[in-house]
């Protein structure tokens, strides 16, 4: 799917679900969105480019993804998707930036690009280039990345309150295993989240470095210094959430075992206890003809009242050693 933007008095003016041949020459932002063969080939007209296949996206060599050719910048970056949702993942997106216009390729819905569809479409400097579009998607991506690890380290704390903290009534408020699938999914959002700040900070170093150091003015500059700090600070603290979310992981996995340890305990000192009153009622169901016992009139009750002081004083001893 095609979507241009023209810059207006305004804003950008939206045109969305082009047909290849509709194309505004004048568009400074195409988006293409899971782009048909007859898509990539008006788009390559039009601007002069090639347009990188969905294979070419998601090679890792920093070659592949970053590079220069025919005069445009071909930047594949790792952005998050579906953060809010039950199965949060990655995918590659390519900003191409030629001398006025920016071509960004993708196959899946970061939110950054509707968030920034919407801000510039309400309101931008008509004087907008594909520079400035690209320096807004990339603060957009970041923010996003920011809201999430704020968000993944208010459920560790969380998280780690029920580990710690439990309720005097309630105890653990959700179960082991569900405790266990927050901290792995927090985990999972976390690298994610880190892996997709690399590949920004790689692509901001790759596109600030310019052999044309005249493209870029004093203020975009600081722009993407600004970023670059983001960029490094949150690195950090994602590599932070990461160490204190495998704390929180090993700390669960430690009150496990406690718990299993402590039920393995209660089995081994009900068998102790109940090991002397056991003997005792052996020893006299064993029926021998000649057993003084058997005649007392009174073996059956002092049988019985044996058999409880053999099952107290055991109980007693592990009292008293606290073992219990």
């Amino acid at each position: 799917m095609l979507t241009a933007y023209v810059p207006s008095a305004s804003g950008l003016r939206k045109f969305d679900g082009l047909q290849p041949e509709a194309l505004p020459g004048e568009a400074i932002w195409i988006d293409m969105k899971t782009p048909s063969p007859g898509e990539d080939k008006a788009v390559e007209k039009l601007v002069g480019i090639e347009i990188p296949t969905r294979e070419d996206m998601q090679e890792i060599e920093i070659s592949s993804r970053l590079y220069t050719e025919n005069g445009a910048r071909y930047m594949t970056a790792t952005l998050m998707c579906g953060a809010d949702s039950l199965a949060p993942r990655t995918t590659p997106v390519t900003f191409i930036l030629t001398d006025h216009r920016l071509v960004t390729v993708r196959y899946d819905e970061p939110r950054p690009f509707a968030l920034i569809a919407a801000k510039l479409g309400r309101s931008c400097s008509p004087n907008i280039t594909g520079d400035g579009l690209l320096l807004e998607i990339l603060d957009a991506v970041i923010d996003r990345c920011a809201d999430i690890l704020e968000r993944a380290g208010a459920d560790v704390d969380s998280v780690s309150s029920q580990i710690f903290e439990p309720s005097a009534e309630k105890g653990h408020a959700r179960s082991y295993s569900q405790i266990l699938l927050a901290i792995g999914k927090k985990g999972d959002i976390t690298s994610k989240v880190r892996e997709s700040l690399v590949s920004i900070g790689r692509l901001i170093s790759f596109v600030t470095v310019e052999t044309d150091a005249g493209r870029w003015n004093k203020e975009q500059k600081a722009q993407f210094k600004t970023l670059q700090r983001d960029v490094s600070s949150l690195t950090d603290h994602a590599s932070y959430l990461s160490s204190k979310i495998t704390f929180v992981l090993d700390a669960m996995l430690g009150v496990v075992n406690l718990e299993q340890n402590n039920i393995i305990k209660l089995f081994s000192v009900m068998a102790v206890v109940l090991m002397p009153p056991t003997l005792i009622a052996s020893i006299y169901g064993m029926n021998f003809k000649l057993m003084p016992e058997l005649d007392w009139p009174h073996g059956y009750p002092i049988a019985l009242v044996m058999m409880l002081i053999a099952a107290i004083l055991p109980y007693m001893f592990f009292k008293w050693k606290r073992w219990l």
